[in-house]
């Protein structure tokens, strides 16, 4: 019985030193010291790193959420995601998207009757930026247009990339149509391809200002095209900025035009841009407007007769007691102003009805600067109503 139980704890033993060999490896050794060995750094397999084990350039990277190729303007991650916190998302302007989703529709319309060709617009990405970022991450060759903001008193950048040059040109000059890539050559651009693009970059711009036009009328000039990034520079490189990219297809070519704005150049126009819209309507509701201009136009407002105003100090107003007169530096023929709280609505002329005190308003009522037609409007449907 003692041999068969030996023959049996050596059997048991063999069959685990066979599953600890499979689990850990051929280490050729006995399975008494493959603990000893897992205890050694030096035997650790591959997949079990030692806890002093430098990282590499490529883990750093990786951690700090750092991509040299593109210089942060994807989504980032690691510590740079904490850095880039500071910047403001685009998603807290939302009606920037409706402006430039505008922007695409009219960009379409106008860029078939400038090149008499099949074009596409797309917006492909709207993001933020800071501006130096983006500026060391333009492709060369490139044109960079600098305009101005007129209204808003600040520059924005507008940057065609060479793929989109070329094709330009060669659909205005009357190339031929072929499937073939087009070869982007390292030269500077001549004066007649640099007048061509400024021609493309003007209906751009023009086409920007209609699509502002019903958030905030603003006029966009070009103020000059340069091909080195340097001499672009509109604002600091740490400020942020609205980046679009907007795709531009003419059959079986084409390129891409990137729109740069800073958000000091939207300050004056942030509050509207916050709004949230539903439609294209830009904040219209005809139904609202007929409800608020009916209770407008039945509210009572008070109207005050002002005879004439005098500033006197103080100790003479402290001063008066009865009997005393205070002189009015008017003549009875004189007009008295009719006001409403602030506002002087126009002139009248006093007199009496009866035993009434009365006026008699003079000259024409001071129309506001904002049309009268939904006020109108809403009379006429008093008027049917009743």
């Amino acid at each position: 019985m003692a041999g068969e139980n030996a023959t049996t704890d050596d059997d048991l033993a063999a069959e685990w030193e066979a599953a600890m060999t499979e689990q850990v490896g051929e280490v050729g050794a006995p399975a008494g010291g493959w603990a000893a060995m897992l205890d050694d750094p030096k035997t650790v397999s591959g997949d079990q790193k030692s806890p002093d084990r430098i990282l590499n350039q490529d883990e750093i990277d990786t951690l700090l959420g750092f991509n040299p190729q593109e210089l942060g303007l994807t989504d980032s991650s690691g510590i740079r995601a904490i850095i880039n916190s500071a910047l403001v998302s685009y998603e807290r302007l939302p009606m920037l998207e409706i402006v430039f989703d505008r922007l695409v529709r009219l960009l379409t319309t106008s860029l078939r009757t400038f090149t008499s060709d099949n074009v596409e617009v797309s917006l492909d990405s709207m993001r933020s930026v800071r501006f130096g970022d983006y500026l060391n991450a333009i492709p060369l060759p490139a044109i960079l247009s600098v305009f101005k903001a007129e209204q808003w008193d600040g520059f924005g950048l507008m940057t065609v990339d060479s793929a989109l040059i070329y094709s330009i040109i060669d659909v205005l000059l009357g190339g031929r149509r072929g499937v073939t890539k087009m070869k982007v050559e390292g030269r500077p651009y001549t004066t007649i391809e640099t007048s061509l693009v400024q021609r493309m970059i003007e209906v751009v711009l023009t086409d920007a200002e209609h699509a502002f036009r019903p958030v905030s009328p603003v006029d966009f000039s070009l103020d000059r095209l340069e091909t080195n990034p340097r001499f672009a520079a509109i604002t600091r490189p740490a400020n942020a900025a609205i980046l679009v990219t907007l795709r531009v297809d003419m059959e079986e070519r084409g390129g891409a035009i990137e729109i740069l704005i800073p958000y000091a150049t939207l300050e004056p126009i942030r509050d509207i841009l916050l709004q949230m819209f539903m439609g294209e309507k830009f904040g219209r509701d005809t139904t609202w407007e007929g409800h608020l201009a009916t209770e407008i136009w039945a509210a009572k407002a008070e109207v005050a007769a002002v005879l004439y105003e005098k500033k006197l100090p103080l100790k003479t107003i402290m001063n008066l007691d009865v009997g005393d007169t205070l002189m009015l530096d008017i003549k009875p023929d004189h007009l008295v102003e009719l006001r409403c709280g602030d506002q002087v609505l126009t002139e009248a002329r006093m007199g009496r009805a009866g035993e009434n005190v009365a006026i008699q308003v003079a000259r024409p009522l001071r129309r506001s600067r904002t049309t009268l037609a939904v006020f109108e409007a809403s009379a006429e449907l008093r008027t049917e109503a009743s």
